[in-house]
Order: structure tokens, then sequence, then C-alpha cells
């Protein structure tokens, strides 16, 4: 399993900010990914939101001040920084960032930030005119200095009715974040992953396309399991409508000439290749300029054969040796393992990934794969129907095997 999240203790701490509704909705999706999640909540954050909302979407006790001085006493905060995996502090007000950075410990959440040993990641939230203050400023450079991660603030609205830098990040994007910071040490920690999505859009003239139906979520999942899996990731991606993972370096690319420039760009160094995009094989020989008139009867299109990223690579990594593994996927009709097998031999690749695209329950647009791995040394797995991310997981624990072999 890479989901970094599952069976992980976070500690959420929450400040005194109209943004500990956020909080709220970030302990739930928390929850939902797996996590154990405690809160701890401060006296200020307490006028704006309640434990039992966490409670209710956690499904554990919140523990506020009053728990401090209860019957648990002193050892409550030693337990709880004993057993997190991350300390979260979202939204953070300026009053507890300064407290964190000079090492006040007179509340449950900054006595726990004290002893604990885990990673701590800081959301902060708060006025603009407060966050660009000196002192906070200071304070979050003495943070950041410790290595705690400072995710935000952003720009906006904020309650003071003004605009400017001082909103706490929304929970998805906070989600992407705390996957970076539990990925650290996984399987492909360091490996250098250069993946593709998407299908390209090979012009006829300026509003028209020769495109196919590929929605880009495999290669946008697969980016994602392999950022929870520690590695580096460029994501060259087609037009799709996919929101990019947290730390991604997406590039965005519309032909399949363009992606072929992306690619060869991005593998100069890099460890992996995985070319989960569908390429169009084919693209029109005179595009125009302006656009075809209907008037002017039915325009004849030619069509010449589009360029061949994977031969491109595979004549790269004979020069330069560089990636260390490439994998392809075959998106078939028919003959399947044939057409799948003929592709890995020809463009020289350590692994494809077959599927066939008439199954109903796989392919383009849903949520779920059903994919075989032939491998270059004659292996051949069938995989079961899966999501996306559990057949992303399964290729990239085959890259590990790869990497360790090459």
């Amino acid at each position: 399993m890479s989901n970094p999240i599952q069976d992980k203790t976070i500690l959420l701490g929450v400040t005194g900010s109209i943004a500990a509704y956020k909080a709220a909705d970030l302990a739930s999706k928390l929850s939902q990914a797996g996590a154990q999640v405690e809160t701890i909540l401060t006296r200020s954050a307490q006028q704006f939101i309640t434990p039992l909302t966490f409670q209710s979407v956690t499904g554990r006790r919140a523990y506020t001040e009053d728990d401090l001085w209860g019957r648990e006493g002193h050892v409550l905060h030693i337990g709880l920084a004993g057993s997190a995996d991350l300390l979260v502090v979202a939204p953070a007000s300026a009053n507890t960032l300064a407290k964190l950075a000079q090492g006040i410990a007179d509340n449950l959440l900054t006595v726990t930030a004290l002893a604990a040993a885990c990673p701590l990641l800081i959301a902060p939230a708060m006025d603009g005119g407060m966050y660009v203050h000196p002192a906070t400023q200071a304070n979050l450079e003495t943070l950041r200095a410790r290595g705690a991660l400072l995710i935000g603030p952003a720009e906006g609205h904020l309650a003071s009715g003004l605009l400017g830098k001082g909103r706490m990040v929304e929970p998805v994007e906070l989600i992407g974040h705390i996957r970076q910071a539990l990925g650290r040490g996984g399987l492909l920690e360091g490996m250098r992953v250069v993946i593709t999505a998407g299908g390209t859009q090979e012009p006829i003239d300026p509003v028209r396309v020769i495109t196919n139906l590929s929605s880009g979520k495999q290669g946008f999942a697969l980016a994602q399991a392999a950022l929870d899996l520690g590695a580096q990731v460029s994501l060259i991606a087609a037009p799709v409508a996919q929101p990019t993972p947290v730390g991604a370096n997406r590039k965005e690319v519309r032909t399949a000439q363009e992606m072929r420039g992306a690619v060869l760009e991005a593998i100069s160094d890099a460890d992996v290749l995985i070319m989960a995009a569908a390429v169009a094989d084919f693209q029109p020989a005179d595009p125009v300029g302006e656009k075809i008139k209907r008037s002017g009867g039915v325009p004849q299109v030619r069509l010449e054969a589009a360029p061949d990223i994977l031969a491109s690579v595979a004549e790269f990594k004979r020069k330069h040796g560089y990636p260390r593994v490439s994998i392809g996927f075959a998106a078939e009709s028919q003959d399947l393992l044939e057409n799948a097998g003929a592709k890995l031999k020809s463009k020289q690749l350590n692994l494809i990934v077959a599927n066939d695209i008439t199954a109903s329950d796989a392919g383009f647009s849903v949520n779920t794969n059903r994919v075989v791995l032939l491998d270059s040394n004659g292996g051949v797995e069938e995989l079961p129907l899966l999501s996306k991310y559990e057949v992303a997981e399964q290729v990239l624990f085959r890259v590990g095997e790869l990497l360790d072999r090459s």
C-alpha cells in the first residue's frame, strides 16, 4: 500500500481563526483517507468551532485545554506527542506561531508540540497585516530553519474584509502536502520519475483537432502514487481537466510533437519514464491557419504519421543510458497480449501495461482499470479489476524492482 496516510496517526492542532471550519473538513478528509486523527483545540479555537464537530468527523475524542489539567495530567501531552507520525497545525494563528517559534508551552497544543519528535506542518491563517509584520515573518523563518513545513497562506478575501495574503490554504491542497510529508523515505525516495498523461490534440484548423477519449486519470494516478512513494515527479500532460497532484512539476503540452520534445528534455537525467499518455498515431499533414468553412464543401484531410515518442526514447536511451527504466501503455481493442508484446519488444521497454479499451469497467474515463503487465523477461501478470490508483501502485512496485536490478 503506497497511500502514506493509511494507518498513520496525525495530530491536528486547531487555533483561534475563522478558518477553523476548514480544519473540520481537513480532519474529515484525513479520516476518510485512513488516518487516525487526534485533535487538539486551543481555547480560542473553541470560540469558532466545538470539539464535538471533530469527534463527529473523526470518530475520536477531541482534546481541549481542560484536558491538560484533567485526570491524566501532565502525561497526556507526552502520549499524544509520542504516538504522532505528523503534527499539523491548521489553522495556525499569529499567536500560536509565535509560541511555537519561541518554545512557549503554555497550553495543551504548544506543550505537545514541544514534546513531539515527528515532522511539523503548519498552515498559517491571519489578517494580511499580521502576516507581513516583521515579528511574524521572523517567527516563520525560525520555524522554517528548524525544519517545519510551512504551507501558505494564500491570497484572497480575509475576515477583515480586506484583500491580501493570509487565508489558510484549502484542505484538499493540505492533504497533498501531508501525503508528501508522510511519503518521505518511501520505495522511490529520491528517484526522478517522468510520467505522461492525457490524449494529445493534433490540429486540423484553429478550432478542430484529431484527439482521443483519454481522460488522463491513469497518468495522474501514477503521478500521485509516485509522489506517495517519495519520488520527484515531472508530469507532462496533454489537455485534460485533472488537478495537478501536490508536489508534481506539471508541463502542459498539446500535440505529439510537443510531447516528444518535453519527454526528451525531461528524461535527460531521469530514472524512470512511464508513458501513460494516449499519443496520436496520426496527425493532419497540412493543418490550415484559418477555420475551414462549411460553405467550402467537405474538406479532404490528409494524414501522416505522428512522432513515435517511445522510439525516440529508445534511441536516446541507447546513446545516453537514460531513463534507466521505461514503461509503456498499450490500449487495445483486439489481440491484447499479442499487440502489447510486440510493442514491448519494438520499443525496447522494460514493462508494458496492457488494457482492453472495449471493457465497460476499464480504460478511458472510468475510475477503474483491468490491466495485464508484460515484462521484457517474458513475465505476464494479469491484475483483477482495480481502481486506477491501485493499478498505479502495482506498476510502481514493479518499477522499484526494476530499479533494483538496473
